[in-house]
């Protein structure tokens, strides 16, 4: 049972690492080890749960199907161990975090520096992506993204205020195509659009008119994953942009971008850094969750998503 135990553990490694040598690297054995742990585990299981190839190591479906089974114990015994280790000590570790690459007010530096200086012990391990996944199956002990996107059964703590969507563009591009009235007059502007990922569609442009949402399907002439590129264009006066206003903020207020259609967009729920609703939240992720409410002034408090995330709505 104990090898099994060990084996387990040596899987989840690869699972979140997807390669032998830096599972290896990280659990302070050989890749010779590791190799042997996966294969002794697979006579055990009856079953392939690893594709191996010379350059990537990719899960099969029972390796899917397994790691998802043990993901929540692995992180438990984790956050166990480190809250007994913390008893005499700071707390201390990598803290892996996934985050939404629009929460500007995370990645902005400021709340994270201060994080850092606090917590000297803590190591970050900060993913920027927009793919969606379960962060305890992947190994991140937490996230940030949008409620309206967090599974119902986390804990979520708010990073930032309500958020609200716009469409902006330069001076120079209104004072030569003219500002649109209406979201259905996009369809005769010059769009700068986004899509998280190359397999995924352009996002919808969301907006409220009479307290009822509707969607435009722009046609972008230019179309990326990547906000500053649009910004940049945007800038250029290469079109019309769609985003959160946060992220237009700096350049809205001197006044190197328009605000465009803003009767058009009402407030919805904010970022929230969340987390699985477990016994152990270890010490390392507990430090940054008071840090975020400290950060933002400790009027809000953990709640789950059901009860806290509901985007608003206009009277």
């Amino acid at each position: 049972m104990r090898s099994d135990l060990n084996a387990l553990a040596v899987f989840a490694t690869v699972a979140e690492e997807r390669s032998f040598r830096a599972a290896a690297d990280r659990l302070g054995v050989t890749r010779s080890a590791v190799s042997q742990s996966i294969r002794r585990l697979e006579e055990t299981l009856g079953a392939a749960i690893l594709h191996r190839t010379t350059r990537s190591v990719a899960l099969t479906e029972a390796g899917e199907r397994l790691r998802a089974d043990i993901a929540p114990a692995i992180a438990e015994m984790r956050a166990a161990m480190e809250g007994v280790r913390s008893l005499g000590g700071a707390p201390r570790g990598q803290l892996r975090i996934a985050v939404s690459s629009i929460a500007e007010t995370f990645l902005s530096g400021s709340l994270l520096a201060g994080f850092s200086r606090a917590f000297p012990a803590v190591q970050l391990d900060i993913l920027v992506t927009d793919e969606e996944g379960d962060i305890v199956a992947l190994g991140f002990d937490a996230g940030v993204r949008l409620g309206e996107v967090i599974e119902q059964d986390m804990i979520a703590v708010p990073v930032s205020d309500d958020q609200r969507q716009l469409a902006v563009c330069s001076p120079a591009y209104l004072a030569e195509r003219g500002r649109p009235r209406h979201p259905r007059d996009l369809a005769r502007h010059r769009c700068i659009g986004w899509r998280p990922a190359p397999h995924r569609p352009p996002y919808r442009w969301e907006f409220v008119e009479g307290g009822r949402e509707f969607a435009v399907d722009v046609v972008p002439e230019v179309t990326t994953n990547d906000m500053g590129l649009m910004i940049r264009m945007a800038l250029s006066g290469a079109g019309i942009t769609f985003g959160m206003a946060d992220t237009f903020g700096s350049f809205l207020e001197r006044g190197e971008l328009v605000p465009l259609l803003e009767e058009f967009s009402v407030p919805f729920a904010g970022f929230y850094l969340y987390y699985p609703n477990r016994r152990n939240v270890a010490p390392k992720l507990r430090a940054l969750i008071e840090h975020v409410q400290r950060h933002r002034g400790g009027h809000k408090q953990d709640q789950p998503p059901s009860k806290n995330l509901e985007p608003k709505r206009p009277p």
